[in-house]
């Protein structure tokens, strides 16, 4: 069982206030003899299709003092986790879900956006304080 970051319950507190279920905590993905942890998995009822939106989330703090070298762990674990999910369950999303001061202070310089755009990280903004999502970037 992998060590939960620091922000692991607001995330899941905060997904929860926006009407999301959890379903997975954490969620397993399975590639052959390799098993992998993504931190939470979610469903969320759509009203107008009447459907099933289903996400995984990878959260990750960025405390340490190179925000470089977190980008550079999230990134991985992201494509890792990315590629392994659409064989397993391609219907499922996957989120990097960050504080939205940490978008504020690194997410937007421009080489950062270019890298995000490029590999397809989609982001789930939150403010750890209050327990809420204050963004979804696709």
């Amino acid at each position: 069982m992998p060590a939960r970051d620091a922000y692991h319950l607001a995330v899941r507190h905060a997904l929860e206030k926006a009407g999301w279920t959890v379903t997975d905590d954490p969620y397993l993905i399975k590639q052959g003899v390799i098993s992998m942890y993504i931190d939470l998995g979610a469903e969320h009822l759509v009203a107008a299709t009447k459907g099933q939106e289903k996400i995984a989330i990878e959260i990750k703090c960025f405390t340490q003092p190179s925000y470089l070298a977190e980008f550079h762990t999230a990134l991985g674990q992201f494509i890792n986790y990315k590629i392994a999910l659409e064989k397993q369950e391609p219907e499922r999303d996957l989120y990097l879900a960050i504080t939205q001061s940490t978008y504020d202070a690194f997410f937007t310089v421009p080489f950062i956006q270019q890298v995000t755009n490029k590999t397809g990280i989609k982001l789930m903004l939150f403010d750890a304080d209050q327990e809420v999502i204050t963004q979804w970037i696709n």
